[in-house]
Order: structure tokens, then C-alpha cells, then sequence
């Protein structure tokens, strides 16, 4: 079995008791729910990864983002029909700002099916990543 380790970025952003969350469109978490965000490029630092992942995923720029926390985890998934590969995901999250109202939001991309702003009382009857379920369930964080 292959193990990998990958590192990557995310924005918590919340809006009139919103949540922006997009549709992962490939990977082990294809079709489920996740933050926008991504992997930091060779040389790239942090918060430009930030700003260019969550221009890419949602068509939002202008944005004003502070760390949040960091958090992990592992899972083993079918990589092709005969290998399984075991991941360790780590993402660096960080609480984002909207500086700006006026954007359109990116229907689909390369890693998303699309953007959306979710009610917070309905993010209980979708199916999450394991950083949307840990950062809002696992550990009784509130919203906003």
C-alpha cells in the first residue's frame, strides 16, 4: 500500500448564516461537501495558496483570512480498483473575511463541482469531508 502525505489550505467562510462549502468533483471525496481550499504549490506560501485555491474553486477574490487551527487525518481508499493508497491529510485553516459582496460564484472547476453557500442548520443532512465533520461536529465548535 502507498502512503502519501498531503498538506493543504482552507478558508471557513460564513455569510448570513452561511457556510461556503464546495462539491468535491474528484479524489476519495468525490461528491461530498468540503471548504474551499487546496494543496500549496512548490515555493508557494500559505496564504497566497489561500487566496488562489479560493479564487479557483469559487471565483471570490478579495479576501482577509487568519489562522485558524491545524488539523489531520488519515484514511486508506481505493486509488484504482486493485490498490489502496493511505492518506494523511493535513490542512491549515484559516477564518476568512469577504471584502468584497460582488462575485459570481464558479459553478465548476477542476477539484469542484461547484460553490454553494449552505444554511447552517441544513450542513447536518449532507455528506462532509472529514475537516468540515471535525471542525463543526467532532468537536462542538459553534458556527460563525
Amino acid at each position: 500500500m502507498q502512503r502519501y502525505t498531503h498538506l493543504g489550505v482552507y478558508g471557513v467562510i460564513f455569510k448570513d448564516n452561511e457556510l461556503l462549502l464546495i462539491q468535491k468533483a474528484r479524489g476519495p471525496h468525490t461528491g461530498k461537501w468540503d471548504l474551499p481550499g487546496g494543496t500549496i504549490e512548490f515555493g508557494e506560501k500559505p496564504y497566497e495558496a489561500l487566496e488562489r485555491e479560493i479564487e479557483e474553486e469559487t471565483g471570490i477574490t478579495g479576501i482577509d483570512g487568519k489562522i485558524r487551527s491545524a488539523i489531520s487525518y488519515t484514511l486508506i481508499y481505493p486509488y484504482t480498483p486493485n490498490q489502496l493508497e493511505e492518506l494523511h491529510h493535513i490542512g491549515i485553516i484559516y477564518d476568512v473575511k469577504l471584502l468584497d459582496d460582488r462575485y459570481e460564484l464558479r459553478t465548476s472547476g477542476q477539484d469542484s463541482l461547484g460553490a454553494r453557500w449552505i444554511a447552517i442548520d441544513k450542513l447536518s443532512e449532507l455528506d462532509v469531508t472529514p475537516f468540515v465533520a471535525e471542525l463543526f461536529w467532532d468537536r462542538g465548535e459553534s458556527f460563525g
